[in-house]
């Protein structure tokens, strides 16, 4: 972020790089099949309607951003939700079942936000990924954690 002029392709591809973590890995284990696919969307609106819930309360104009810091928002949100609640969601259910791969991803995904975010925004984070690895399980899906995450980080 030094380099302004760096910052977005670096976005993009961190965010493209966190897909390769999910490189030969089926679709279907990844939560990325296509059965009940209009459920799945609706679903990605609906958690995406939660995730915004504590900025619909806060005082103020929502911030808008610039097109190219959005495609980069939408770049790193696809690739941390196929990273994290893709590959290692599924690869920590192969190790110690669901409850294992809730809570761990969940862990993981705030520790790795640790890095970017104030400390006292982490419980948020926290709790955004718990709900999105929640879905995961209840709906074996991961389409909609993934339009929820892009949903939130193109609007916050």
């Amino acid at each position: 972020m030094r380099t302004p002029g760096l910052a977005l392709p670096a976005l993009a591809l961190g965010g493209a790089a966190l897909l390769l973590v999910a490189w030969g890995w089926p679709a279907e284990r990844l939560g990325l099949g296509r059965s009940r696919l209009v459920f799945r969307l609706l679903g990605g609106f609906a958690l995406g309607a939660v995730l915004l819930l504590p900025a619909a309360v806060r005082s103020g104009a929502a911030p808008i951003l610039p097109a190219g810091l959005a495609l980069a928002a939408v770049a790193v949100s696809i690739g941390e939700e196929v990273a994290f609640r893709g590959a290692l969601y599924a690869a920590l259910e192969e190790v110690g079942g669901a409850p294992v791969a809730v809570l761990g991803s969940t862990l993981l995904w705030t520790l790795a936000h640790a890095l970017s975010h104030p400390p006292e925004f982490l419980g948020a984070v926290a709790a955004a990924g718990l709900l999105l690895a929640l879905w995961r399980w209840a709906c074996k899906d991961l389409v909609a954690p993934v339009i929820a995450h892009v949903i939130a980080d193109v609007t916050l």
